[in-house]
């Protein structure tokens, strides 16, 4: 396992200080350059894991301000949570030593959107979709006033996933238990470009 450097509060710090300068168009765009990219070939000390949605507004290394092997990035619609996604973000923690896992949620969700939809009028979309909405609607009947507010609603999902990132892995809920990781929710608003803390675990800040 490759120790990384920052302590979870540490690597939070530097995410939102890239958002901040991605907010107030001060980007420096970091660790883009050739030389860096050379330099960081032979591996990878990534010091987030970005779990967050697929929408194509969320591309977590230009709202961060971040470059080339900064962020450990992992992405589905709704950030639903499966398999292969514990398995990834279980590997950066684990294996790479990353420090600090952000799930990243957003308005104008999608997801939560066709969820609250099937929540009220018990509609279903087809194919795989289908799974996909099923695993937020979870999120959205738990909410206060969930079917109908759509902040209440992606607030519950982002909260919701953190804890099931630490129900359902017994590595993630170790490290954040002995110290080495932390998780944060956030939301994204898409117009103003800002993302902020609503819910953490083995972390300090919320």
């Amino acid at each position: 396992m490759t120790e990384n450097a920052l302590t979870p509060d540490e690597a939070l710090a530097r995410l939102l200080d890239g958002n901040h300068r991605f907010v107030q168009g001060e980007r420096e765009h970091p660790h883009q350059d050739a030389d860096y990219r050379a330099a960081i070939a032979p591996s990878q000390h990534p010091f987030a894991v970005l779990f967050g949605c697929s929408d194509s507004r969320l591309a977590a290394e230009i709202i961060f301000d971040r470059g080339l092997g900064d962020l450990f990035v992992v992405r589905t619609a709704g950030h639903v949570l499966g398999t292969e996604v514990l398995g990834s973000i279980e590997y950066a923690v684990e294996v790479l030593g990353t420090p600090l896992v952000a799930v990243l949620g957003h308005d104008s969700c999608g997801a939560v959107a066709a969820a609250q939809q099937s929540v009220r009028d018990g509609s279903r979309p087809s194919g795989f979709v289908r799974d996909v909405v099923e695993r937020v609607m979870l999120s959205v009947l738990s909410a206060p006033d969930g079917a109908n507010n759509p902040e209440s609603a992606i607030e519950q999902h982002v909260r919701y996933t953190v804890e099931l990132l630490l129900d359902r892995s017994a590595t993630i809920a170790r490290r954040v238990e002995d110290g080495t990781c932390g998780i944060a929710g956030m939301y994204y608003r898409l117009k103003e470009g800002s993302a902020r803390v609503i819910a953490s675990e083995g972390l300090k800040t919320e």
